[in-house]
């Protein structure tokens, strides 16, 4: 499914469910991710939850995880 961007930045996150990574170690300085439809995600700061969440699309969120798997970036 390809979704467009400002259909992610449309969606209301407001009742989201945020979750951490495990290896955070309850640390206050993480990135905080919930799903958006179709495989999308979207990505919040920890420290300032009240600032606008980044979103990516599905395709751009595995590409990014396939390159810190491959050691790209």
């Amino acid at each position: 499914m390809n979704t467009r961007k400002e259909d992610l930045y449309a969606v209301d996150l407001t009742g989201a469910t945020w979750r951490k990574s495990p290896r955070s170690n309850g640390g206050a300085q993480c990135v905080e991710i919930t799903d958006l439809p179709g495989g999308a995600v979207a990505l919040r700061d920890s420290k300032n939850p009240g600032r606008e969440a980044l979103r990516y699309t599905a395709e751009e969120w595995e590409a990014f995880r396939q390159g810190i798997i491959d050691g790209s970036l």
